[in-house]
């Protein structure tokens, strides 16, 4: 059935009720769908405004599924809130070790990944403790740990707000980057043109039970694996795998814990940037870089660790905080925004809620963040997370 703000039995109005940061304030409609036909009925509402309109940021919807990417101010959003509340998983037998894994978009993703590992289906493993809803994992490509969901998605099902029909689109079609898709490129300050229904991904059934190679240096090291030797060397098994990727989210206060303000985020907040070779060669020895491809006239792409440079730019865990580093105490010595926000005091990537903060307070940090590796450094570090009503 589906509820509304109306109803006795509504969901709670406001974002931060609904989301991983637990900031926002409250929708004008609240509608949540517990069938992939309800929401449908709903996005048939509210077909896609004019390129203008969705410019300026005056789309009639917001779709939610884990609330884990998104940040409302604290004066809310007067239109209509969609929550993807549907769930399910199937799989589908595909040849001798081939399985077809089917999701509904609401499902929880962490979910999905732990019903894949236990039933010895390799693909998603690395993908563990992520929070939100699994319709979102293709909007940015969600990966962590050398492994991305463009690796194993086979293709998605949605709807087209600007058509007004159902349509499918397979990998290639999504044009998957880093922390990028077309589903993401056709979204303008938070207006989709396209949302995601059910997401179908190709896994395969190993008879020895084994994990996809290990990608990732601190995943092999912590395995006793070797990074660099061959694939079928840096394999492990499926529930190792998993345990050990909860485990090392855990320790950086990526994994959602309710008594635990470290995990009261949107996880990364700044994605690693992707820089020409000229400006990685400007930053220190130390600095990480990862070969990114090349760009449109044939020149190489380097990938920067975003950590590293907040890190490295005084921005260190706990900045924001009265006794961080000394670049987030503010000028009255109480933090930043009063020490109600800080980058966690175990992972700098994230933007956490200490307990009371608002909106505001949050992207206050992310602000001094970004403009202190600017200044360190001469790079601008870009957002993960949707905002509505604000901008950083």
């Amino acid at each position: 059935m589906t509820s509304v703000d109306s109803s006795p039995h509504a969901s709670p109005r406001r974002f931060s009720e609904h989301t991983t940061a637990r900031v926002g304030g409250p929708a004008g409609r609240w509608i949540r769908a517990d069938t992939q036909e309800q929401a449908v009925e709903v996005l048939r509402e509210h077909p896609l405004p004019d390129q203008a309109a969705r410019e300026r940021g005056e789309d009639t919807l917001i779709v939610l599924g884990g609330g884990s990417n998104l940040l409302v101010t604290e004066d809310g959003f007067p239109g209509t809130v969609l929550q993807l509340a549907f769930h399910g998983i199937s799989t589908e037998a595909h040849g001798a070790r081939d399985v077809l894994l089917s999701v509904a978009a609401g499902h929880d993703w962490d979910d999905v990944v732990r019903f894949s590992v236990a039933r010895g289906l390799t693909g998603l493993e690395a993908l563990s403790g992520i929070p939100g809803a699994t319709g979102a994992v293709p909007v940015q490509n969600v990966g962590a740990y050398g492994a991305d969901v463009a690796h194993t998605l086979k293709d998605i099902q949605a709807w087209d707000r600007s058509r007004g029909e159902l349509v499918r689109f397979t990998n290639e079609q999504l044009q998957f980057g880093y922390r990028d898709s077309v589903l993401k490129q056709t979204t303008v300050h938070g207006s989709p043109r396209y949302v995601v229904l059910q997401v179908r991904f190709m896994l395969q059934n190993r008879p020895d039970g084994l994990s996809a190679p290990v990608r990732y240096g601190e995943l092999a090291r912590t395995l006793g694996l070797d990074a660099e030797s061959a694939d079928h060397e840096r394999r492990a098994p499926l529930k190792q795998v998993r345990s050990t990727v909860l485990g090392l989210r855990q320790g950086k206060g990526m994994v959602l814990s309710e008594g635990d303000h470290d995990t009261w985020s949107t996880g990364s907040f700044f994605t690693n940037p992707i820089v020409p070779r000229e400006v990685a060669a400007s930053l220190p020895d130390g600095a990480p870089r990862f070969s990114a491809g090349v760009d449109d006239a044939g020149s190489p792409l380097v990938k920067l660790s975003a950590a590293w440079l907040i890190d490295n730019a005084g921005c260190g865990k706990g900045f924001g905080l009265p006794d961080g580093p000394v670049a987030g105490r503010g000028t009255q010595g109480t933090g930043i925004a009063g020490g109600r926000a800080s980058l966690s005091t175990k992972h700098t990537l994230a933007v956490t809620n200490r307990g009371s903060a608002t909106t505001d307070d949050l992207l206050a940090v992310a602000r001094a963040a970004r403009d202190q590796v600017n200044t360190a450094f001469g790079i601008t570090m870009h957002e993960e997370p949707v905002l509505i009503g604000h901008a950083l």
